[in-house]
């Protein structure tokens, strides 16, 4: 298991306040996003988002963008959570350490409210909304150069 895995694995227990089973599935899918970005894995990042998601393709150009130019650690904190039947609503508190592996190895962080809505598909809980999706957009101005919108 990489660091960041083990840092995830031992953190996961602290930071799951959601309860019942499909609200541990759903927080269970929030943190396997952001160790994806963590471990680079475009992928598996996009596994859990329905594609025909509005925005589904700008998140993807974004997210292949950030991760083929940069290492990323991205860590999640819940904010609030609203249930309706297979639906739910999570605001997170999600931060993200975006090192540039080419050229000066510039820093950005970012931090932000992110909105996610989750809706179950058959038996898998799958992120149907994303806000805002220029969050995980590659850094263009430098180190330290915060998202639009």
């Amino acid at each position: 298991m990489s660091r960041r895995g083990l840092l995830f694995a031992m953190v996961f227990p602290l930071c799951a306040p959601l309860c019942g089973d499909d609200a541990q599935d759903v927080w269970g899918l929030l943190t396997e996003e952001a160790s994806a970005l963590s471990e680079g894995n475009t992928r598996a990042f996009l596994a859990g988002f329905d594609p025909s998601m509005p925005g589904y393709e700008m998140l993807r150009m974004n997210v292949s963008a950030l991760l083929e130019q940069n290492q990323v650690q991205s860590s999640i904190e819940l904010l609030s959570e609203e249930a309706n039947g297979g639906m739910r609503t999570v605001d997170l508190d999600w931060f993200l350490q975006i090192v540039e592996q080419q050229d000066t190895g510039g820093l950005t962080r970012r931090r932000e409210r992110v909105r996610c809505r989750v809706v179950k598909q058959g038996k898998k809980w799958r992120i149907t909304a994303l806000e805002p999706i220029s969050f995980f957009a590659p850094p263009v101005g430098g180190a330290g150069e915060q998202p639009q919108g």
